[in-house]
């Protein structure tokens, strides 16, 4: 198996947790975001879109982290990531969804390099443009998650929701956005970083 990443992409992140979750073993290629190593001829021939990650499986090829986990969760089952009761799943889904589709695609790093070289915006506007849409996501879970009594969003084990909630939080520090009004988020982050899987593939490993 090899994955082709890049160790502070947000989405490639959830995916290095899912296979440490799971304890696959597995290659990885760096494909550096910042050297723009993903317009390459031979790396858009393996992922047209030019985006990371991208999970090579033996005859199989996937992009977009969800999905890989996903397929991940169904090819190799023996740790779940998903519930298989449906409303639970569909619940799980649906706060992985708010980070991988709500938050994170506003403050990727194409998106801030636009802001910062087309558009013309100064280095202050792009992190006001970044906080903002990070305080309209995080207020939405940290609602939707208060009172949770749980060690994870998944109960006594993380599932697709925690893998999420990880890699944006770790990405919003990186760019100063205070977490001191979300408890509940950053107790379930402290939770899931005593666990070798989210310690292991956390960027500063990687």
């Amino acid at each position: 198996m090899l994955l082709y990443d890049y160790s502070k992409s947000t989405a490639a992140y959830r995916v290095r947790i899912a296979l440490g979750l799971k304890g696959l073993s597995y290659q990885r290629e760096t494909v550096s975001l910042l050297d723009k190593h993903q317009h390459s001829d031979a790396y858009r021939s393996l992922n047209p879109a030019g985006l990371v990650p991208t999970l090579v499986d033996g005859d199989v090829t996937l992009s977009q982290s969800l999905a890989i986990i996903e397929y991940l969760d169904e090819r190799y089952p023996q740790v779940k990531l998903l519930p298989s009761d449906p409303v639970q799943k569909a619940q799980c889904r649906s706060l992985a969804l708010d980070i991988a589709c709500d938050v994170h695609p506003l403050n990727n790093l194409r998106v801030l390099q636009y802001l910062t070289g087309p558009f013309g915006h100064s280095d202050d506007d792009k992190i006001t443009w970044y906080h903002h849409w990070l305080k309209q996501g995080f207020d939405g879970l940290e609602a939707k998650l208060q009172g949770l009594d749980s060690p994870f969003i998944g109960g006594e084990a993380p599932n697709l929701a925690d893998i999420c909630l990880v890699p944006q939080l770790f990405n919003a520090r990186r760019f100063a956005f205070d977490l001191t009004t979300y408890p509940t988020l950053t107790r379930i982050e402290a939770q899931c970083q005593t666990l070798d899987a989210f310690i292991q593939a956390h960027p500063d490993k990687s």
